[in-house]
């Protein structure tokens, strides 16, 4: 035995000399200092050698000597070892569950079971984290986000060409969480540099499709939606198990060093889309009063080529009456047209002329218009 803690001349290891009495654990005695009295601390060797005696008793064939105590041994073990494979699985969280060290399988949140370690471990990623992706840009200061923070261009990300071949600098904000966590981590390499990429590359591809002043005015929005409606379809061809939540065009203005000279040809074009509006106002004023002219001088010239064809055609048809008339009775029909156009002469006349070849003929007589008086008493 390496020490005694009952000894009392020379002590343990942590003993004292012979009169004090105590040991490591013990409590030192009651007497007067000079003297071995005081109460021995708790003996180590009987609380081992007891514990030993209680699991001899325990274990079936009273020791560990037995065959039956090493299989119990070993059973509980084996137990303890596969109830270390359960685990669970937040729900902000997707299990992905390896089996020496190749993906298997992908577990929803809740509790699930694997095979222990080390056949099996599981990696626990966070799937309803929102990251954000700065393209063409980098917030500098203490904390991204917060007031007074400031922003450091990146024109080799933001700088690109529209679809007129214009150049302006697009900065862009990509949010996106894990959609597959087994895809994530298994299928790219670094998630964070392949959505940079795709996303740079989706954001160039919509702007070179739209012209520039699309993207500075309008259509950004729609700019925006287009950009992440490509950038998912990419990611997805990947493989990534990568969800884009919403791509957000933080500015989009020209380059600075030519951003003087970018104004002066916007105004010199907002001056021409001025004047050419003015023209097509004057043309939309002008061109339909000249057609409706054009169309009333038409209509009014078929209505008189119509009233004298019809007049020419009723005065022939009235030609050919009067021939069969006369063709059938001269001497009537002579007599009956002289006298309606002596008729349609003589109609205005104050005075009425007589043939004097005509029996009982006195030369020109006096005339009274006996209705035009009438007509002349009635006037007044």
């Amino acid at each position: 035995m390496p020490w005694n803690p009952r000894g009392g001349g020379g002590g343990g290891p942590w003993g004292g000399g012979g009169g004090s009495g105590g040991g490591p654990w013990g409590r030192p005695g009651s007497g007067n200092g000079s003297g071995g009295g005081g109460t021995p601390g708790p003996d180590l060797e009987d609380i081992i050698r007891r514990g030993q005696e209680q699991l001899r008793r325990a274990l079936p064939g009273g020791g560990f000597g037995s065959g039956q105590g090493l299989a119990v041994l070993a059973m509980v073990a084996v137990v303890l070892w596969g109830a270390t494979g359960i685990y669970k699985v937040s729900p902000d969280e997707q299990g992905v569950v390896m089996r020496f060290g190749k993906w298997v399988d992908t577990t929803e949140p809740g509790l699930h079971y694997r095979l222990p370690y080390p056949i099996e471990t599981v990696l626990l990623p966070k799937v309803t984290k929102v990251n954000q992706l700065q393209l063409g840009y980098r917030s500098t200061g203490e904390s991204r986000g917060e007031r007074g923070s400031t922003s450091r261009n990146v024109p080799e990300e933001s700088r690109m060409l529209t679809g007129d071949e214009n150049i302006v600098e697009a900065d862009a904000a990509v949010f996106w969480r894990i959609k597959d966590a087994g895809k994530y981590l298994f299928n790219v390499r670094d998630p964070e540099i392949t959505v940079k990429v795709a996303a740079e590359s989706s954001l160039r591809e919509v702007v070179g499709r739209n012209p520039i002043q699309a993207a500075l005015s309008d259509k950004r929005d729609q700019i925006a939606i287009q950009a992440q409606e490509e950038l998912q379809k990419l990611l997805d061809n990947y493989g990534s198990g990568i969800q884009i939540q919403q791509v957000q065009l933080q500015k989009v203005d020209p380059p600075g060093a030519v951003i003087d000279a970018f104004n002066d040809v916007q105004r010199a074009r907002a001056d021409q889309e001025r004047a050419r509006n003015e023209a097509e106002a004057y043309r939309n004023d002008i061109i339909p009063r000249a057609r409706g002219e054009v169309e009333r001088i038409v209509q009014e010239a078929q209505a008189y080529r119509e009233q004298v064809v019809d007049l020419a055609q009723g005065d022939a048809k009235r030609f050919l009456a009067l021939y069969g008339a006369y063709k059938q009775a001269e001497d009537v029909t002579a007599r009956r047209l002289y006298i309606e156009t002596m008729e349609e002469i003589l109609k205005g006349a104050n005075k009425v002329i007589i043939d004097p070849a005509a029996k009982g003929a006195q030369g020109v007589v006096p005339y009274l218009p006996l209705p035009e008086l009438k007509k002349q008493g009635g006037a007044k």
